[in-house]
Order: C-alpha cells, then sequence, then structure tokens
C-alpha cells in the first residue's frame, strides 16, 4: 500500500529532517502531546505488537541523523560531546554512498526526541536511510519536490508518506522528531506537520539489538526503496545531535567529509577537476531542417584555466571546445583557429551551432567560428553516434585548475539537471555555489 500525505505548507523558513539539531544538553523538548494542524496518518495494525507501548525501532531511527566532522571516526567515548561541530555537506557523488555511517546498540537507547537543521536549494535527495534489517526493517527521510518524505518497511507497516513546507529555499530549517508509544511526531519550524500511528513494533527481544544510521545516502540499492528518487542531496546540516549518545557504537566516515561554505547561492559548482558527462542522446535534441543546436551557460563566476565545456566523444575532446583562460573563453575546434570572448561574469553566454559554424556571444559581444567542412559534415553524426558526449568542466585526463559556478544550463531551451548525467565528479555541488572562489571552496 502506498500512501501519500501533503501537510501543512505556510510554515516559515526554517525546517529540517528527521534526526537532533541544535538544541543543548537538557534543553526543553517542544510540545508534542496535543496534535496541532498538520498531517495525521494513522495505520491500519498488521499485529498486536503494533500497540506495544516499547519504543519501536522505526520511530527511534528517525530520531537519528547525523554525525560530524568535529567527531573523531571509530568508537566514541560517552562523555565526548563536540561543541558546535562545522557545518557539514551532504554531498558524496551521484551515487546512494553516505557521507556518514553510525551504528548503535538498541538496547542502550533512552531518549526519543531528535532535531537538526538544513539548508539546501536541492529538491530532492536522500537526508537519512537506517535499519536494523535492510530487508524486512529500514526507514528513509528524504526530500522529494522539496517536501520532507518517510519510507518506511517492516513487518506492522509499509508506507510511503510526505508533509510539511517545501525546504529547498537555501536558508536553515529545523525539525524536531519525536516518538510516543508506536506515533511518530514531526515537528517543522515550530509547528507539527504529521503523526504516523501504528507503524511500528517493541524492540524488546530482538535478535539483532543493531541500528545502522547512513546520512546522505543509502545502504541498500536505490531500487529496493518504495517509491525510487535520486539518492544525492546538495545540503548542508548543522546544530545536530541524536537521542542518546550512550548508545552509539561507532562513527565511520564513507568518503571524506565536507565542511560548508558560509554563504552560497543557487546554482552548480566545479571545483578544479571536476567534471561531468552527458550522453548527447540523453538531452534534448539538435533541430532537423536546418540543422541547429544551442547552448546557454548562465556562468557566474570563473577562475583558473581549464576547459568549460567540451562536445565530442571520450577517445575525441576536440570537436568544439570552450577553454577558460584568463577571464576570457577560447572557442576551438580541433585542430583549427580560435575565437576568444572576454567575460562579463554574470551574463548569460550562448553557443549556436548549424552547418555553417559556430557563434559564441554573451550580450552584444560575439565570435563566429567557421567550420571546415570536415567539422560541419560531421556535427550531425556526433550525437547519431552512442559515444556522443557533452562534457562541463575537465576533459578526461587534462589537469585542470579552472573552477566554475553555473547559475543554470540549457540545452535546445530545456534546463540540464547534473544529477541526471551519465556520470560526474563526487565533489561537484549540483545545487548550490559559494559566494567566491577561494580557497576554502576549491576542493
Amino acid at each position: 500500500m502506498l500512501l501519500g500525505v501533503q501537510g501543512r505548507t505556510d510554515l516559515g523558513p526554517q525546517a529540517c529532517a528527521g534526526s537532533l539539531p541544535g538544541r543543548a544538553e537538557g534543553s526543553e523538548e517542544p510540545d508534542f502531546s496535543e496534535p496541532q494542524r498538520g498531517t495525521q496518518l494513522t495505520m491500519e495494525s498488521r499485529s498486536p505488537l503494533a500497540m506495544s507501548q516499547g519504543p519501536p525501532l522505526l520511530l527511534l531511527l528517525l530520531l537519528l541523523p547525523c554525525n560530524h566532522p568535529g567527531l573523531a571516526l571509530g568508537h566514541l567515548a560517552p562523555t565526548q560531546r563536540p561543541q558546535d561541530p562545522p557545518e557539514l555537506h551532504l554531498i558524496n557523488g551521484p551515487g546512494q554512498e553516505p557521507v556518514l555511517i553510525m551504528t548503535f546498540d538498541i538496547n542502550k537507547i533512552t531518549r526519543a526526541f531528535s532535531s537538526f537543521e538544513l539548508r539546501t536549494w536541492d529538491p530532492e535527495g536522500v537526508i537519512f536511510y537506517g535499519d536494523s534489517d535492510p530487508n524486512d526493517d529500514w526507514f528513509v527521510l528524504a526530500l522529494r519536490d522539496g517536501r520532507l518524505e518517510i519510507q518506511l518497511h517492516n513487518p506492522w507497516a509499509q508506507v510511503t508518506v510526505s508533509a510539511g513546507p517545501r525546504l529547498d529555499d537555501g536558508t536553515w530549517h529545523q525539525v524536531d522528531v519525536k516518538t510516543d508509544g508506536d506515533s511518530v511526531l514531526l515537528r517543522v519550524d515550530g509547528e507539527e506537520v504529521l503523526r504516523l500511528r501504528q507503524v511500528s513494533g517493541t524492540l524488546v527481544n530482538r535478535p539483532r539489538p543493531i541500528m545502522r544510521i547512513a546520512l546522505g545516502g543509502l545502504l541498500f540499492p536505490a531500487s529496493s526503496l518504495r517509491l525510487p528518487l535520486v539518492p544525492a542531496l546538495d545540503g548542508c546540516l548543522r546544530h545536530d545531535m541524536w537521542l542518546d549518545q550512550q548508545a552509539q557504537v561507532s562513527v565511520s566516515a564513507y568518503l571524506g567529509l565536507r565542511s560548508c561554505a558560509a554563504e552560497v547561492q543557487p546554482g552548480m559548482f566545479f571545483p578544479p577537476g571536476a567534471h561531468a558527462e552527458f550522453s548527447l542522446q540523453d538531452i534534448p535534441q539538435p533541430r532537423a531542417e536546418p540543422w541547429a543546436f544551442s547552448l546557454d551557460l548562465g556562468l557566474q563566476m570563473a577562475a583558473g584555466i581549464g576547459h568549460l565545456l567540451t562536445l565530442g566523444t571520450p577517445d575525441n575532446t576536440s570537436w568544439l571546445s570552450l577553454h577558460l583562460q584568463d577571464q576570457k573563453v577560447v572557442l576551438s575546434s580541433g585542430s583549427g583557429p580560435e575565437r576568444n570572448l572576454s567575460l562579463v561574469l554574470g551574463h548569460p553566454l550562448q553557443l549556436k551551432l548549424d552547418m555553417s559554424g559556430v557563434v559564441l556571444s554573451q550580450g552584444p559581444k560575439n565570435q563566429v567560428l567557421t567550420l571546415s567542412a570536415e567539422h560541419s559534415g560531421s556535427l550531425p553524426s556526433l550525437w547519431a553516434q552512442p559515444q556522443g558526449r557533452l562534457f562541463l568542466g575537465a576533459v578526461p585526463g587534462e589537469d585542470s585548475s579552472a573552477s566554475f559556478c553555473l547559475h543554470s544550463l540549457w540545452a535546445q531551451g530545456q534546463k540540464l539537471d547534473v544529477d541526471q548525467a551519465l556520470s560526474r565528479s563526487q565533489d561537484i555541488w549540483t545545487h548550490s555555489c559559494p559566494q567566491s572562489l577561494n580557497n576554502d571552496t576549491a576542493h
């Protein structure tokens, strides 16, 4: 059974999703005792265990989000508690890999309240995943269309439900989550937006008293989700705490942890050496008669030397390229002539191709590159072959120092999403850019 529930959408710009953030030790928890004006979902019980008063696993999982670079990886002593650790960047490449994995002893969990803050412009991705058994007892807290979504699967309930306001507005949002008997209560920016009832059973006498929490990714194939989504999430967490640190057994990073930039803006950030690769057959196709193709790049910032955009194949990346060099962009095709255009950052850069040549323009300025008969005649065939590619950033084998931010990328008048790329570097920020290009954001 698939259930979708929409919660309140008139909340202020502060919410998040599913763990313990921003509250000092011993601070008062919000009052969840009376339903507010949010969404309530009551599940039909599948077992008398669903009415147990023991703390349900799935509900506790909703309370356990992230850990931080401020924590030493490995075993944590119960007395360790970081003070204001760095904001954590939830970005780890195009796959489902989490940035952090935590393990908890279920028998030691006593606290049933969590909260944290989230900032993102990304409308879709996994905030955290939890399980005691990846086949029979798991849940996911994610964003879809900018709103919180819970997916859970266990012997008592299988549910997909969404609630609350959109959180993909680039401001910090806070979420408080509490368990109450067999129910989960979700509070966003100070208002209750969701109650889930009769969705889990008792934790007593479980054969495997270990719970895993993965932050920013999944620990099983994305195809196992009840409702598919793109797992990768470009977002930041801060002020996070989880319900009971004495129950925490270990913390480990899947790959390198990254701190967040203090000031960000919407866009796509490519640090030096980063690249994304699209199949030309997967993006909007050229016009047939007469043959024509256009690209629009909202270039906000650029620094260093290296490729910005390339059309070609993995074995031949010299068909057509835009190369960043000293605040200008160089247009070239094969070993032929080059055309230079001084950049005015913040203005769209447009590339138009037809059978006679290429026009590179920015505002009233433009450069025209006439293609040889060999290149102009072979352009349509580049789209026809399976190996035809659109490369953003560095090309294979290039030692590039170029970094840049794109406000947007359009092909044939349709916006391209880097999350949909055939492949990409793990360190690309898919939905955000720093306010300036410096050493802190170079990697």
